[in-house]
């Protein structure tokens, strides 16, 4: 028996960093949506009670530094589960990108073994294993709107967003996640997300007032092993994007157009800079 789940791309709206926690984790306040850019994650049952995991890109590892191979583990381990899975993953999101895909990819394995060994657990459930896997993976599970808080298990599900095309541009150079959080010094931080404006703008639905509140504070770190970021963000909002930032830690940048053929000439315009653009739609609610 074989089930196949969706895996969507994630953009941080907004993304903040409020303080560290003595573990060593971060306290997030951060706006997420998800696109429609998406891995697909093909899950099959096995006899035995062994997990594998096989990607179509050379890019990835296949053993237990994979997300998603950690998150059936976490499963298998929690429920104690007999059976394993052969996971095979049809890779479409940029790696090491800031969209989240090796958490959609975990998030998908959860959902996926969850119905495949009869679990019937809820999302909520999923989401607070997710978090043993990495922060991003609690939203992942929901993959909807939504104000993300505390280490990223706090999911609060936002209404509907008022409608926008993304485009999306990502440098050649990867990211690691892990060097730009060590990075981070809250000392330093001064440029803060208006997230309340921002979430006001989307339980008003108007756009304008929505992206009066973006920002992301990892961007002024990233750009320091990127100065493409700047730059194409400059590009984008040129082009005609009203308003230009990075996703997660980077290094991909997206711009929002309310009008599809804004967002259309801003694509075309941007693939003359970058060799991987998209133009895509957000999950709206």
């Amino acid at each position: 028996m074989e089930v196949v789940n969706k895996a969507p791309a994630k953009i941080n709206l907004s993304l903040d960093a409020l303080f560290q926690h003595h573990d060593g984790q971060h306290e997030w306040k951060m706006v997420m949506t998800s696109v429609d850019l998406a891995d697909y994650v093909h899950i099959t049952l096995r006899d035995d009670n062994k997990i594998t995991v096989a990607t179509d890109t050379g890019f990835l590892p296949e053993d237990k530094r994979n997300l998603a191979y950690q998150a059936a583990v976490v499963l298998q381990r929690e429920y104690h589960v007999k059976q394993g899975a052969t996971i095979a993953i049809e890779k479409h999101i940029p790696v090491a990108a800031g969209l989240g895909g090796g958490s959609t990819d975990a998030a998908a394995v959860l959902r996926g073994l969850n119905d495949l060994w009869q679990l019937n657990l809820s999302l909520s459930q999923l989401a607070q294993l997710g978090l043993q896997v990495d922060s991003d993976v609690p939203y992942c599970v929901y993959s909807r709107p939504a104000l993300v808080t505390g280490r990223g298990e706090k999911i609060n599900i936002l209404p509907t967003l008022p409608p926008f095309w993304v485009i999306l541009a990502k440098p050649q150079v990867s990211i690691s996640t892990p060097t730009i959080l060590q990075q981070l010094d809250y000392e330093q931080v001064n440029d803060h997300p208006d997230t309340e404006r921002l979430l006001r703008g989307i339980s008003r639905h108007d756009f304008q007032e929505m992206i009066a509140g973006m920002g992301n504070v990892l961007a002024p770190i990233t750009n320091t092993h990127c100065n493409d970021i700047t730059r194409m963000c400059m590009q984008m909002r040129k082009f005609g994007a009203q308003i230009a930032q990075m996703s997660g830690s980077g290094p991909t940048v997206f711009g929002l157009c309310e009008k599809y053929s804004r967002a259309q000439h801003v694509f075309n315009s941007m693939k003359g800079f970058c060799r991987e653009v998209y133009l895509v739609r957000p999950t709206l609610s």
